[in-house]
């Protein structure tokens, strides 16, 4: 949408992928239902999850814990790469075309509200 895509054209040629598409989506539905189908707790789970975590720590204290203590700099990092991507989105779509009205923010704000609006006598029958 910021790019200015001409959709149709897309999804025209999207239209002769689509078969394909769904053959794939069914065979990974299929392997979805037969790995939740047949899942089992494995033994030692529990304790595992028990010996990485701290006492008395709960899910969400243990994830920040280990976000801002062992991987702080990677973590970071994921936000600065998240932040130049952003802002190259931002940049592909600063240009200027002809013919797409911008907003003159200090037009509206000094306009005069005597001359914003003109009141005409229209007869009836009649057109402006």
């Amino acid at each position: 949408m910021m790019l200015d895509v001409d959709f149709a054209e897309l999804k025209a040629e999207m239209a002769k992928y689509m078969p394909l598409a769904l053959l794939i989506g069914v065979i990974l539905l299929m392997q979805l239902g037969l790995v939740f189908g047949n899942w089992q707790m494995a033994e030692g789970a529990l304790g595992a999850r028990a010996a990485v975590t701290p006492e008395g720590v709960e899910n969400t204290a243990a994830l920040g814990l280990l976000l801002y203590d062992t991987y702080f700099v990677l973590f970071q990092l994921a936000g600065l790469i998240l932040m130049v991507a952003m802002i190259g989105a931002i940049m592909l779509t600063l240009r200027h075309r002809e013919g797409v009205k911008r907003q003159d923010v200090l037009a509206q704000m000094y306009r005069d509200p005597a001359k914003a609006m003109e009141l005409r006598d229209v007869k009836p029958g009649q057109g402006l």
